[in-house]
């Protein structure tokens, strides 16, 4: 549906500076009083329409990603706080151990 349109140059034509003055003549184009019309094609481009179904899936899919996406976020955060601690803990405890060699001498 969204497909950024890439332009095709057949030969590269190097840089090209825009003109210092833009021409402003008008040229006008004969008119006829009836003018054949060309029939309007439709666009090569398949559209894309959305069943009711499908809305439901798309809800039921996003809501399980932000949950998934969420938990593993919320695992990692856990992670990182369990770790902490127990290094906040070893800490303590080396540093009672060391100060209680410290005063026993």
């Amino acid at each position: 549906m969204i497909r950024p349109k890439i332009p095709v140059m057949p030969q590269p034509t190097g840089l090209i500076t825009p003109p210092a003055v833009e021409p402003t003549s008008v040229i006008q184009q004969p008119t006829t009083a009836h003018a054949p019309v060309a029939p309007v094609t439709a666009s090569a481009r398949p559209t894309f329409q959305l069943t009711p179904g499908a809305v439901v899936a798309l809800i039921g899919g996003g809501t399980a990603v932000v949950l998934v996406v969420g938990a593993v976020l919320v695992s990692m955060l856990l992670a990182v706080a369990i770790t902490g601690a127990s290094l906040a803990i070893c800490a303590l405890v080396i540093r009672s151990l060391i100060n209680t060699e410290a005063k026993r001498r």
